[in-house]
């Protein structure tokens, strides 16, 4: 009776240890994975280059209520006259309002790279759900499936955009919606193609007959495995988003309460920028939206050649 009551609390002990050391065991692998990551990045020079111009901004974007301050988008307490040159005082010249350039440049860099972010990640999201669901269950559904993204994919995705953004009520939820619901059939084939490719592997069979259903192997062991494919479009796919953000703004189909890089080419454009020759006007926004795409293509594509090393991206 003794040995049973000695032993007793050190059996009663090992199911609670259990879990502890098993969460233990996949965090050091998850910090083991990460590493292995890092390590492998840090090889490609430009994808460093183009994360450190990326954290940069980024900086500047969270820092700019203090940097700047809010009041840098008010009309009526502009600090200086219409369209000053660039000086000790405004190092990038003022716009139409006598507002600082470059204080606006700061701030608009926030709406510019949220706008990017949010669009680019509801795309890549509608296209993993699609192309996941699509290789799953194969056949006809597949087959409607597939022609309906075909469809999408041959329609020009900004004409699409401008339709939406037409339509909807003007603001920045409409035009990530816009980016996100007209930009996804290159993911959905991309991620239903490595679908496929996973679901032909012996273990997913193994899972099927030990009772797994549908949906534990679509998110247990589909889309662990193609989640690599889909951080790398999400990267790459910021990029366009940002782009096609500066583009709606500057046909003037973006939210006009708000200060962003193509809104201020828009208000360039405006303001006869281009005609008079006031180039500080139109060259800060336009340098900052192509720094921001290079600098996310340069880091998709490291990030692409580090998950897929096959691909043989370049240094």
């Amino acid at each position: 009776m003794t040995s049973t009551e000695t032993t007793t609390p050190t059996d009663a002990a090992r199911p609670a240890a259990a879990p502890s050391t098993r969460r233990s065991l996949v965090w050091a692998r998850r910090r083991g994975t990460v590493a292995r990551f890092w390590k492998r990045y840090r090889a490609h020079r430009a994808g460093l280059l183009g994360l450190a111009v990326l954290t940069l901004i980024a900086l500047l974007a969270l820092t700019a209520p203090w940097l700047v301050g809010a009041d840098v988008q008010s009309v009526t307490q502009a600090p200086g006259t219409a369209l000053e040159p660039p000086s000790a005082e405004f190092p990038l010249g003022t716009d139409q309002f006598g507002r600082s350039l470059l204080g606006l440049l700061i701030w608009g860099a926030r709406i510019s790279l949220l706008v990017g972010l949010l669009a680019a990640t509801l795309s890549v999201a509608i296209g993993t759900l699609v192309g996941i669901v699509a290789g799953h269950y194969g056949g006809w559904f597949s087959t409607v499936v597939m022609r309906i993204t075909d469809w999408f994919l041959v329609m020009p995705t900004l004409v699409l955009a401008i339709v939406l953004a037409t339509v909807m009520s003007r603001s920045m939820w409409t035009v990530v919606v816009a980016i996100g619901v007209t930009s996804w059939p290159t993911t959905a084939r991309l991620v239903r193609a490595q679908t496929i490719a996973v679901e032909s592997r012996p273990y997913i069979e193994r899972a099927t007959a030990l009772g797994g259903g549908h949906g534990h192997v679509m998110t247990r062991h589909v889309l662990p495995n193609v989640m690599p494919l889909v951080l790398a479009q999400t990267t790459l796919g910021i990029s366009t988003a940002i782009l096609t953000e500066a583009t709606l703004a500057f046909l003037g189909l973006g939210d006009p309460t708000v200060v962003s890089w193509g809104g201020m080419l828009q208000d360039a454009r405006e303001a006869g920028a281009v005609s008079s020759g006031h180039w500080w006007y139109l060259a800060p926004p336009g340098i900052a939206i192509a720094l921001v795409a290079l600098a996310f293509t340069l880091c998709g594509r490291a990030v692409e050649s580090v998950l897929n090393p096959k691909l043989g991206v370049g240094r």
